[in-house]
């Protein structure tokens, strides 16, 4: 499991050289923030509508580099990005972007997929993880784990990956940013190449099947449609802030770029403050996690709206950033404890697809809000809506968070890893304020 995190923590490093690059790369050319903006949508609200198809497709073949054939997919198509920024074309790189996000999103969700059952795994086979006599709960306690890790891993690159980004940009060019993701796409490649994510399915089983499947289960799992519900509606208030941010820091605190800078990096604190308290607190309930980490997020926002001074907007940062740090990675481990092990590539798809698409309702949301009021009363706005959501995830809360019935035998060990991976565990060993691992 070591090894997916490590891929993991590669490619969401490289991925800021890549974001920071194009956005720089796509301004440049065009000196336009509309076409930065038409860029940030085909790399996201595009390719969410074609991810869920794009998993089942990948679980549906027995192929043995399937997998990690996607990461290679976004380096042809970033290498191809390199070559265009030297003969500009503003549609060819759309059409670029969205290849490159449905990839990402799709490898995204089935990573996520294979450390989740490569923990059960772990949990099922390994006798010195089996603290409590129970099985299921020592299954759970391991996927928690595995999600805690991969939420420490990318506080960790959301903190200094847009820094160094930024950086080698300046220094050495976007074509160079673009040619270390290109790298980092590579690498991941190479690390995961054996790992094969086929889930059965029945003779024969189409993509359309497959997708019918996942999706009769969502409307019949009344819990896990509420999750998904309330998680969307809630991205859509936390991604918000995005565009009220500068604005807020420059005008209403006056506290200049400088200012903006110390704002983000606060959050970013928070971030990891967040990813720590939830790898360390791992029988801790997980709708209480979500309904608090949401409810600080909503009050974080609220207090930038009366913040006298940037101090008081750094402090309500801190508690937002760790609400955020909390929140996404116990909805991730909400949505796998929910989900049957045969279905959970295709509905971890379906959440990266809700994780892509509701930001960027909440961006245009912050947008109007910010040009119709002021900073302060876009905050509250939005805020006072994030705060409304919490009580979905309370009302979560009450229904239980639990496996669905049948859905995982006690038997079943899950055959997806092409070779053992080391266990995790074994040794010791804001573009938008609100940021998904």
């Amino acid at each position: 499991m070591r090894r997916i995190v490590g891929a993991y923590t590669v490619n969401r490093f490289g991925t800021w050289f890549g974001f920071v690059a194009l956005s720089v790369a796509v301004f440049d050319h065009t000196h336009s923030a509309l076409a930065v903006a038409a860029m940030l949508v085909s790399a996201q609200v595009l390719p969410a509508f074609l991810v869920p198809a794009v998993v089942a497709r990948v679980e549906a073949s027995r192929a043995r580099a399937l997998f990690s054939g996607l990461y290679v997919v976004e380096a042809i198509a970033t290498i191809a990005l390199i070559v265009l920024i030297h003969n500009f074309s503003l549609a060819a790189v759309l059409v670029l972007v969205a290849v490159d996000g449905t990839a990402a999103l799709a490898a995204s969700a089935l990573l996520r997929t294979a450390l989740a059952r490569a923990a059960r795994e772990y949990a099922t086979s390994a006798d010195r993880f089996h603290d409590t006599g129970d099985l299921e709960a020592d299954q759970a306690s391991a996927e928690r784990s595995a999600n805690a890790s991969l939420n420490i891993a990318f506080s960790g690159t959301f903190v200094l990956g847009p820094a160094i980004a930024g950086a080698v940009v300046a220094s050495a060019g976007a074509s160079t940013a673009l040619a270390i993701d290109v790298a980092s796409f590579l690498i991941c490649a190479a690390m995961l190449i054996d790992l094969r994510p086929h889930v059965e399915e029945g003779e024969g089983a189409s993509v359309r099947a497959r997708l019918k499947a996942a999706w009769a289960y969502v409307s019949e799992a009344r819990a896990l449609r509420t999750l998904l519900v309330a998680q969307g509606i809630g991205l859509v208030f936390f991604e918000s802030a995005a565009p009220i941010e500068v604005p807020y820091a420059k005008v209403a605190l006056s506290a200049g770029d400088r200012g903006y800078g110390v704002l983000l990096a606060s959050w970013g604190v928070g971030v990891v403050i967040g990813s720590l308290f939830f790898a360390r607190s791992p029988h801790r309930s997980l709708g209480a996690m979500i309904s608090l980490g949401t409810l600080a997020v909503g009050l974080a926002y609220v207090g930038f709206a009366t913040a006298p001074t940037i101090l008081v907007a750094c402090l309500a940062a801190l508690l937002g950033g760790v609400g955020n740090g909390v929140q996404w990675a116990a909805t991730v481990s909400a949505v796998q404890r929910m989900t049957p092990q045969r279905l959970l590539g295709r509905i971890m798809g379906a959440l990266e697809s809700i994780g892509a698409i509701c930001p960027a309702l909440g961006l245009a949301l912050g947008g109007v809000l910010v040009a119709v009021s002021s900073p302060r009363t876009a905050f509250l706005v939005t805020g006072l809506g994030a705060v409304a959501t919490t009580g979905l995830f309370v009302r979560l809360s009450r229904m239980g968070i639990e496996p669905p019935p049948g859905s995982v035998s006690r038997d079943e060990l899950p055959t997806t890893l092409g070779s053992p991976l080391t266990p995790y565990g074994q040794e010791p060993g804001l573009v938008e304020p609100l940021a998904e691992p």
